[in-house]
């Protein structure tokens, strides 16, 4: 197809647009989300060894050949420095396999061993004649694997192949994942409960008020998230001031402070002050757009305050209510700093944990797993919003 005129001037002028979003956006994520299913690392520094372990069986130690290529290997890769790339996903699979590849490859690089590599490299340590070695190797150096969703939705493939739940107290994720939907789903309805008479006071306010009260709730919306967040910590503290307050007041003994942070409270409140704009905004958008003269008509028809504001105000304001719901539940369930900050070990959310595989344990594939999860996630609750309501009734502004 070609254009002419103006409509390939449009064209050419959102070209830059789309590299920006291409480069910043759409290429960071296909990249993340293909470390999630495939790891060709440990296949590329250990060919020989994965070749020869085609053809084990999976009982007892694997033949000769197998230890002469990983013994001919690891010294290779501990010189290329590219070791600690198949120590790593080996480790996760086997505990302690880190310190057994590593020693292992240093030890025969010191030494010239003579005869059998499997007795050599047995006496370096014990573990090379267990097969769940050997297993762990092998599964860690599968190019495309999907042991990382596995992992990440709590599941674990058994001996005979099948798939099933892991151990109840090995169960981390799944459970981390349900929180983190039912505190966004909490955080949206409590914004919800907060903002409506907020947006309601502004949009029926005269011009002088509603600003104020406008400005009242952007003032907040454009101080820094570290801000906000640090200020809670302050305020709900043992000793902090609300604490303070109580006891001050005779409403809590001095002994027996309330505990709001480092826990849930902390996160739920926190969550709620940061993301209350994003629900106040959108209603207000809609309800400056509803005529007072509605709510007088139906009055007029004999209905009473409350059966006029469920029959005929509240159905006018669902767009802002959708929208400002579904930005707040997405913003929620990704949300990171604040969780953090003052959820401490009961508070902590989903993202925390992605947060913790890609900087501290630096298994990106199980990161990039529970992204993927969380990604679905969010693309089902806009389909959802999509179908009951419509994105083209979504209000924003």
């Amino acid at each position: 197809m070609r254009f002419k005129g103006p409509r390939a001037t449009a064209v050419a002028l959102t070209l830059p647009l789309l590299a920006f979003i291409a480069l910043s956006f759409v290429a960071p994520l296909g990249t993340l989300l293909s470390k999630s299913a495939y790891e060709p690392n440990v296949a590329n520094i250990l060919p020989r060894t994965l070749a020869a372990l085609d053809g084990w069986s999976g009982v007892g130690p694997p033949a000769e050949a197998t230890f002469a290529a990983i013994a001919e290997e690891l010294p290779k890769a501990r010189r290329e420095r590219t070791l600690v790339r198949v120590a790593g996903p080996v480790n996760r699979l086997k505990s302690g396999m880190r310190r057994v590849l590593t020693r292992t490859a240093r030890e025969v690089e010191r030494t010239e061993f003579a005869g059998s590599w499997r007795e050599a490299l047995i006496s370096i340590n014990p573990a090379w004649e267990e097969p769940d070695t050997w297993l762990a190797i092998q599964a860690a150096g599968a190019r495309f694997t999907l042991r990382h969703y596995l992992q990440a939705l709590d599941l674990e493939r058994r001996p005979d192949g099948s798939i099933g739940l892991q151990p109840e107290d090995s169960r981390i994720y799944m459970p981390l994942l349900w929180r983190t939907l039912l505190v966004s789903l909490g955080v949206t309805l409590l914004c919800l409960a907060i903002g409506y008479p907020i947006a309601h006071l502004i949009a029926t306010s005269p011009p002088k008020r509603s600003n104020l009260l406008l400005l009242m709730v952007l003032v907040p919306f454009w101080t820094s998230l570290l801000v906000r967040t640090t200020a809670w910590i302050v305020l709900l503290q043992r000793q902090g001031v609300i604490n303070s307050l109580l006891v001050a007041l005779g409403l809590t003994p001095d002994s027996e402070r309330l505990e709001m942070i480092y826990n849930m409270t902390g996160t739920f409140t926190a969550m709620t002050h940061v993301l209350l704009p994003f629900m106040v905004l959108p209603l207000y958008s809609v309800m400056r757009s509803i005529p007072p003269t509605h709510m007088a008509a139906a009055a007029s028809l004999g209905a009473n305050p409350v059966q006029g504001f469920i029959r005929v105000y509240l159905p006018q304001t669902l767009p802002g209510i959708g929208a400002g719901g579904l930005l707040v539940f997405i913003l929620a369930i990704g949300y990171y700093i604040t969780p953090a900050l003052v959820g401490g070990r009961s508070g902590q959310l989903i993202s925390n944990m992605i947060a913790y595989h890609v900087q501290t344990s630096l298994n990106w594939g199980l990161a990039a797993a529970l992204s993927s999860i969380l990604l679905v996630a969010v693309i089902g609750l806009y389909l959802i919003y999509s179908r009951l309501i419509g994105i083209d009734r979504m209000r924003l502004g």
